[in-house]
């Protein structure tokens, strides 16, 4: 059994060019109330800038600098980080389905960096993978067709080894896809009024501002995780409700924190949307959990004007048997509510969550405080259907290929190559699995190790066909690109392979807890014709 000391004593990955903090225990911003009373006064929800890009002989073009820039996370304290277009993060670009895009990135960064299309059909060229890099001072044009149904997307950085820390320091945005179908449908729509976008991370700080990205041991394994929650950008913002019903479009931007979302008053929403767009129907919840990549998209009724806050309880990935097992997310905060199912654990449950010697990571955030103006646009009805799903034959399958997620142990981890999918480290040079162009295939998906993965596809929108002979739940009936897989579980996805190939260049699936992804938890796959 592997102890806590030899898991905090070695390291994986350095730190890198970019110059985010080394870990060092008594310059961590660690107490909660001194670090909140660092930032200024209840912040206001950020919303970042939505960028349409201009037209060109045909083609929606979108030119984003990745750059260095300083950020105020705190009052009084300056924070080196890098962004697009702006000094942390990205705009919103917004796009419609049928355009062809043209993006043209440039890069004044100092080490190299890409930028990934994630969950976008698109050639392998334009992927934004590790295939195609971004030296400093460099710049790459990606052209493609938009053949998404409508949704929310991101991009983010998918340099090779260098995922984790570049963003960790803020190289991710958001992408609003639009088609004529949802825009048709009565639900919030007005961007940064009633329909809003949430990218959520959670951050560790040094004293002095800076991020703190640990290269420990603990960390490679358990993925970088913070005390400090930011969305868009903000710590525990506070955003002022001037409509009856918000449409809010989550997106769990962490580097490898699982999170379950509700609302701390334990009212229910309906979920519309998962990571490929709109479910067929409304789905009645009081919470959402969503793993590093996946996002969802909830509206939440404010009519009542009261004031609310959305909260997200930080989830341990250690031993889960199965989505939400043993797990208890967002519940009443005042001591004269009914405890619910959904309360918060308790300390007894804190020791118990302890595996091996390591400790589960559980937190609560604030994410957002609601606060509903005097003066609101008046709820609109719900539709009862929201879109029309393909259908689900696995007798279309061709095949079907076994992918297992595996991590070594002790010294075999410490010298890298522990993170392994069916025995084998990621390796550039070697392309794993090649499918067939205009085929459907089964992609089972099994997970030998003690810890959840989220599995992230490139290039398709799958549907899950079963857990371990399981129908999904309902809220994960939509089109995924990214799956969590639990401990012994066995997933199959169904995958449709169409329009583009490539012989040589290929496409990635990985374990989008993005120091898994760097230490070898990836593979390589093409399409050919």
């Amino acid at each position: 059994m592997i102890d806590r000391r030899s898991i905090l004593g070695g390291a994986v990955l350095g730190a890198g060019a970019l110059g985010i903090a080394a870990y060092a225990g008594r310059d961590l911003l660690t107490d909660r109330n001194t670090a909140l009373a660092s930032v200024t006064a209840r912040s206001k929800l950020l919303i970042p800038p939505l960028y349409s890009g201009e037209r060109d002989s045909g083609e929606r073009v979108f030119d984003l600098n990745l750059r260095h820039g300083v950020s105020h996370f705190f009052d009084g304290l300056e924070t080196p980080t890098i962004g697009i277009n702006q000094s942390y993060l990205g705009p919103t670009l917004e796009m419609h389905a049928g355009d062809t895009v043209r993006m043209n990135v440039t890069s004044d960064l100092s080490e190299t960096a890409t930028v990934h299309w994630h969950g976008f059909h698109l050639p392998a060229r334009a992927d934004g993978g590790p295939h195609q890099p971004i030296e400093p001072g460099g710049s790459w044009t990606a052209r493609f067709d938009v053949r998404q149904r409508a949704a929310m997307f991101w991009y983010h950085s998918h340099a090779h080894r260098r995922s984790g820390p570049q963003v960790y320091q803020g190289l991710a945005g958001m992408i609003y896809v639009r088609d004529s179908a949802s825009e048709a449908l009565d639900l919030p729509n007005d961007y940064g009024i009633d329909d809003i976008p949430l990218v959520v991370q959670d951050r560790a700080f040094a004293r002095d501002g800076s991020l703190v990205y640990s290269t420990r041991m603990h960390n490679i394994m358990m993925g970088m995780m913070g005390d400090t929650m930011l969305v868009n950008g903000v710590v525990e913002p506070v955003f002022e409700a001037k409509s009856d019903r918000l449409r809010l479009r989550l997106v769990n931007g962490s580097n490898a924190r699982f999170y379950r979302f509700g609302f701390d008053d334990g009212r229910s929403f309906h979920q519309i949307g998962t990571d490929g767009g709109l479910l067929a129907a409304p789905l009645p919840t009081d919470n959402v959990v969503l793993a590093p990549g996946e996002r969802a998209q909830v509206i939440v009724d404010v009519s009542d004007g009261r004031p609310v806050s959305l909260l997200a309880d930080g989830l341990e990935i250690m031993g889960m048997g199965n989505r939400g097992r043993g797990m208890r997310g967002p519940g009443p905060t005042r001591d004269s509510d009914r405890p619910t199912d959904n309360w918060m654990m308790g300390e007894r449950e804190r020791r118990d969550g302890m595996m091996g010697g390591m400790m589960d990571e559980r937190r609560r955030f604030t994410v957002l405080d609601i606060r509903p103006a005097a003066s609101r646009r008046r709820a609109i009805a719900m539709p009862r259907q929201l879109a029309t799903l393909p259908q689900i034959d696995p007798g279309d399958a061709v095949r079907t290929r076994r992918f297992v997620l595996d991590m070594g142990m002790g010294m075999r981890m410490m010298r890298g190559g522990g993170f392994t999918i069916n025995g084998k480290s990621m390796d550039m040079q070697r392309i794993d699995e090649t499918v067939r162009v205009d085929t459907t295939e089964i992609w089972q998906v099994e997970n030998a190790s003690m810890m959840a993965h989220p599995f992230h596809i490139h290039d398709v929108q799958f549907r899950i066909l079963d857990r371990n002979g399981r129908a999904p739940d309902a809220t994960e009936q939509g089109l995924k690109d990214t799956v969590v897989v639990y401990p012994g579980e066995a997933v199959r996805l169904l995958l449709r392979f169409e329009d583009y190939t490539d012989p040589d260049l290929p496409y990635m699936y990985h374990c989008h807890i993005l120091e898994h992804e760097d230490a070898g938890m990836m593979g390589q796959f093409t399409v050919t014709a």
